[in-house]
């Protein structure tokens, strides 16, 4: 802690002010003029008592700052203030936090008072709106006594680093709401033996079994038929696909619906594993990177985790012919695959739809992307004017031709999600728990 020279309070300006117009006023009333010189050495000498009651205490005031380990991206995040007054009266405090630039906020600033010989600790809230380190400087307290005519300055703390992470706060959140999840939909779930990789048991032969199924070894040793027993896999393979090329910069909110599509890929992976699938993930653009393969880990989350951290746009065209020669060559079991990416035309869709199609031949494909809600506040608003009808116009236009992406795809036996950015992740999991009940995977 290092202790700064006093600073002057604006409440000493103004007594100085106000007593050196008084003089001007004795000019014309000589009768006062001693009074307003006593009460020009009156200032001085309760100014002097100031500085001595503020400057007396080697540690009038410490303060300590407490962050979080990690912060969440697009989430509000909790930054608590100590401050201990060691002062034997109460202290009127204005506090600076040197917060990151990243938040471009020059004007911070906090009043709080202190009681005698007491402590106090507060709390305000950030949130990044990218993912990244995050740095902090001092924190600055300016110390008034009751007087209020000069300060003391104390800085506190020395540079602080959080790294920005994707939104784990949605985690819990969105546990809630998979675990309240049931059959609504009317499918009740039926266990049903079939011929899937999965081994259940080996059993007695009954009559309508498939003979195909006999184990032998075990026919052997029993002296009577005995078959292999298969079940459907309880454990899928779910990947989220994110499309990081120039289409997902697109800004809502603050975040780019990159950031979006990375903290809805961590909330699903978080709810894949608790409905006892297998998560993974990989990303796109001119080629395949940031891949987790599908599993049940204990350590799976943690890897998600770090790998979507450090996931980065590179402005480039997506290229999704790629994208199928890397999925066909690395994933072989039928997988459910959320592919985040964003469409705004029809002919943006008819480039890439030979690849969409020939994905889903081999894999359950759901194409998510976004409705543009600056055109929905476009085609909402009044019309005053020629120049606003025709980009009313316009924007119904590219609205009309979202919902024709959606019909295409169904034409071509792909699934697709068109939602806000904000309903994104309610309606990803909504998906995939349906699918869930009405056995799809």
């Amino acid at each position: 802690m290092k202790i700064k020279k006093l600073y002057i309070e604006q409440n000493f300006f103004y007594a100085l002010i106000g007593i050196v117009l008084l003089f001007a006023i004795s000019y014309l009333f000589p009768a006062f003029f001693n009074s307003v010189k006593i009460m020009l050495l009156s200032l001085f000498v309760i100014t002097f008592l100031d500085i001595l009651i503020l400057f007396f205490a080697k540690q009038g005031i410490k303060a300590t700052r407490v962050l979080p380990e990690k912060f969440s991206n697009g989430d509000e995040n909790p930054i608590e203030i100590h401050i201990k007054n060691y002062y034997t009266f109460p202290v009127f405090t204005k506090i600076i936090d040197e917060i990151p630039f990243q938040f471009q906020k020059r004007d911070f600033l906090l009043h709080q008072k202190i009681k005698a010989s007491s402590s106090k600790a507060f709390k305000y809230e950030l949130r990044p709106t990218e993912r990244g380190e995050f740095w902090f400087g001092k924190l600055i307290i300016y110390a008034q006594s009751p007087l209020q005519l000069i300060s003391r300055r104390f800085d506190f703390e020395d540079k602080a680093q959080v790294a920005t992470y994707p939104s784990f706060i949605q985690l819990k959140k969105f546990d809630l709401m998979a675990m309240a999840y049931r059959n609504e939909y009317g499918i009740k779930k039926i266990r049903k033996i079939g011929h899937t990789m999965e081994f259940e048991q080996i059993k007695e032969y009954v009559l309508g079994d498939d003979i195909r199924t006999i184990n032998w070894k075990a026919t052997a040793k029993r002296n009577q038929l005995m078959i292999n027993q298969f079940q459907d896999e309880k454990s899928q393979p779910i990947y989220s696909i994110i499309d990081k090329g120039r289409v997902m910069k697109m800004p809502f909110n603050g975040l780019s619906l990159l950031d979006y599509a990375i903290n809805s890929t961590l909330v699903m992976s978080n709810v894949t594993i608790k409905k006892h699938d297998k998560a993974g993930m990989l990303c796109f653009s001119k080629k395949v990177e940031n891949r987790v393969v599908a599993e049940r880990r204990s350590n799976q989350m943690n890897l998600i985790l770090e790998t979507l951290y450090g996931v980065q746009t590179d402005f480039k065209e997506s290229d999704f012919s790629r994208l199928y020669a890397d999925l066909k060559r690395n994933i072989k079991q039928r997988s459910l695959l959320f592919l985040y990416t964003n469409f705004e035309t029809l002919d943006g869709l008819d480039r890439q739809l030979a690849y969409l199609q020939a994905i889903a031949k081999s894999h359950v494909l759901v194409v998510i992307f976004f409705i543009n809600t600056e055109l929905e506040g476009l085609i909402n608003q009044k019309s005053e004017d020629i120049k606003d009808i025709y980009q009313k116009t316009i924007a119904e236009k590219f609205m009309y031709e979202k919902r024709l992406i959606v019909k295409e795809l169904k034409r071509r036996g792909v699934y697709s999600i068109l939602t806000r950015p904000n309903n994104l992740t309610v309606d990803v999991i909504n998906k995939y728990l349906e699918f869930k009940a009405k056995g799809v995977i």
